[in-house]
């Protein structure tokens, strides 16, 4: 059971997968945004390797728990992977992730340079790890 999830931006998409188990989260790389046939290509592309169950995409709510301008161009953006892909399509709340991102990399004395190049993918896989904590818990409830 493989999980996809994306940090989608304007810019950038970072990508993390998690393992056979769904435990764990890894950070894949981060897919540089062109337009919407070569995006779609390069994530059939991973989907095709990975094989995932499903594509979790971070949802940047507001503080407030309210969709802004950016969580409808994520759904627009899942909208267009239901369309082209045979994969079940979720949405997670996001908060703060790319600034827990940032804070994690700083600790680790990461370069802002690096930071910059690294930022979505560790997003990606922040917003992955939330949510397999999250199914890991539910099943445990049960």
């Amino acid at each position: 059971m493989r999980i996809l999830s994306m940090d989608v931006g304007d810019r950038w998409i970072g990508v993390a997968v998690s393992d056979q188990l769904g435990w764990t989260a890894q950070g894949i790389g981060t897919i540089e945004r062109k337009d919407d046939e070569t995006d779609i290509k390069k994530i059939s592309k991973m989907v095709e390797m990975y094989k995932p169950e499903s594509i979790v995409l971070g949802l940047p709510k507001n503080m407030n728990g309210t969709l802004g301008p950016q969580s409808e161009k994520v759904i627009q953006f899942g909208n267009m992977l239901k369309d082209n892909l045979e994969t079940e399509i979720v949405y997670w709340d996001e908060r703060l992730t790319t600034v827990s991102a940032h804070k994690i990399m700083i600790e680790a004395d990461m370069s802002r340079r690096k930071r910059k190049k690294k930022v979505d993918k560790m997003a990606a896989m922040l917003i992955l790890q939330g949510y397999l904590d999250y199914l890991n818990n539910k099943r445990k409830e049960e």
